[in-house]
């Protein structure tokens, strides 16, 4: 398995991934062509972010996405870790863990004094393993209003 930054010719694979990721969560349904938009949007301009893959016998198997802002709390730039999913098929294997590593990595080789993401309340497994990973719960609370 290899790790290396997503390209244009990955746009499929990662559309295909974050369908599998929308899919089970609470907030989000897949929409193919958003997704298209958002990816290719991020892949366009390396100031917004960077995808990540993780590649196995030539097939990408996993992505995570890390977007760039700037905290006023710490004056400094900050990532929040908008999207990881591993293949339904490769899980368990160690990818995931991985690829999180690689990408904590990247945040701190690119600045960034933290790393906030979200997941959905019932999604156990999930906070169990960033919490292997040391991310803590926040007492901040997200509210969102859609525009």
């Amino acid at each position: 398995m290899t790790i290396r930054p997503a390209t244009p010719a990955d746009l499929p694979a990662l559309c295909d991934l974050l369908a599998q990721l929308f899919a089970q969560e609470a907030e989000f349904r897949p929409d193919r062509a958003a997704q298209q938009r958002g990816l290719a949007a991020i892949l366009a301009d390396p100031g917004l972010g960077a995808l990540l893959v993780a590649v196995e016998d030539g097939r990408v198997v996993a992505m995570v996405n890390l977007l760039y802002t700037v905290s006023t709390a710490l004056g400094a730039r900050v990532a929040l870790l908008e999207d990881m999913v591993v293949d339904a098929g490769a899980r368990g294997a160690g990818i995931g863990s991985a690829l999180l590593e690689h990408a904590i990595a990247h945040a701190r080789a690119s600045g960034c004094r933290r790393i906030t993401l979200l997941t959905d309340d019932h999604n156990v497994a999930a906070q169990r393993f960033y919490a292997r990973h040391g991310f803590a719960r926040s007492p901040m609370r997200p509210l969102r209003r859609a525009l």
